[in-house]
C-alpha cells in the first residue's frame, strides 16, 4: 500500500508474520513541528491503524558527488551517509541513539549495532524489529537495535 499526496507519502512494510509497519514521509521543513507532537501523533495513528507500528520520517534528498572540475559543492547534509544517519535518528525518534558499533564479518557482511537510551525502553522495546526492517528497506543496510547492558554492583 503506497499513498502519495503531493509532499506526503506513506508506505506499508511487512515486519514479521502478521505485523506491519506504516512509514509516513513528512516534508523536511515540517520535521521540527512533527517532533513536538510525535508521541501523541504516533499513539493516535497506531490506535486508528490497529496493531501496525507507525514511523514518521522526514523526506531528505541525496545529491550525487560533483563531477571533476565542477565548482559546485554539495552540502554535507545531502550526502548519502548524512541522509542515512538522519533517517536512523528519525526511525527511533522517541528514543535517543547513545552509541553505534559496526561489525565486519569474515564473509564481508556488515552489521551495525545501535544502542538506544534505556529511558525510552518502555515505549520502543516492542518496535525494535520494525525499526530494523524499515531501515533495511529504506537504505539496504542491516542494523540491530539494543539497549546497553548496565553492570549493577
Amino acid at each position: 500500500m503506497i499513498i502519495n499526496g503531493g509532499l506526503w507519502s506513506c508506505s506499508q512494510i511487512d515486519v514479521s508474520g502478521s505485523r506491519k509497519a506504516v512509514v509516513i514521509h513528512v516534508p523536511y521543513r515540517l520535521r521540527k513541528a512533527f517532533r513536538k507532537v510525535h508521541l501523541r501523533l504516533v499513539r493516535e495513528l497506531e490506535k486508528k491503524l490497529s496493531g501496525k507500528d507507525v514511523i514518521l520520517i522526514a523526506t531528505r534528498r541525496i545529491v550525487r558527488p560533483p563531477k571533476k572540475g565542477s565548482a559546485a559543492q554539495r552540502p554535507r547534509s545531502r550526502t548519502l551517509t548524512a541522509v542515512h544517519e538522519a533517517m536512523l535518528e528519525d526511525i527511533v525518534m522517541p528514543a535517543e541513539i547513545i552509541g553505534k558499533r559496526t561489525r565486519y564479518r569474515l564473509d564481508g557482511t556488515k552489521i551495525m549495532k545501535v544502542y538506544l537510551d534505556p529511558k525510552e525502553k518502555n515505549s520502543t522495546e516492542l518496535k525494535l524489529e520494525a525499526f530494523s526492517k524499515v531501515y533495511r528497506k529504506l537504505t539496504g543496510k542491516d542494523v540491530v537495535f539494543e539497549y546497553p547492558v548496565t553492570a549493577e554492583a
